[in-house]
């Protein structure tokens, strides 16, 4: 999973056909427990380009996409966003599995 390095590069990512942005943080112990299945997520849903955004490094792109919980994924297509899963719940790989399948 690449990660974000500016704002100009999200502006031009999200204009991309099928681009996902994980809102996170190394700190965040729910985000963590990504860690064990993130991989197996990019993996399988590989039409997607998949893009980590630290949220402290990004805390104007999280007011803008209205993320006041982390994990959180935001789906664009085109510039249009497509979907969203916001929430400052823990996310089981299940759940974001229905969410993405969802968007099919």
């Amino acid at each position: 999973m690449k990660r974000l390095e500016s704002k100009e590069e999200y502006q031009i990512l999200k204009q991309e056909e099928d681009t996902i942005f994980l809102f996170s943080a190394k700190w965040c112990p729910d985000c963590i427990v990504l860690d064990h299945f993130i991989d197996d997520l990019v993996e399988k849903y590989s039409q997607y380009n998949w893009i980590y955004i630290d949220r402290d490094e990004f805390l104007d792109l999280c007011q803008e996409n209205d993320i006041y919980g982390i994990p959180s994924f935001v789906v664009y297509k085109n510039n249009q966003v497509v979907g969203t899963f916001i929430s400052k719940l823990r996310k089981t790989k299940q759940d974001i599995e229905n969410f993405l399948d969802d968007l099919s």
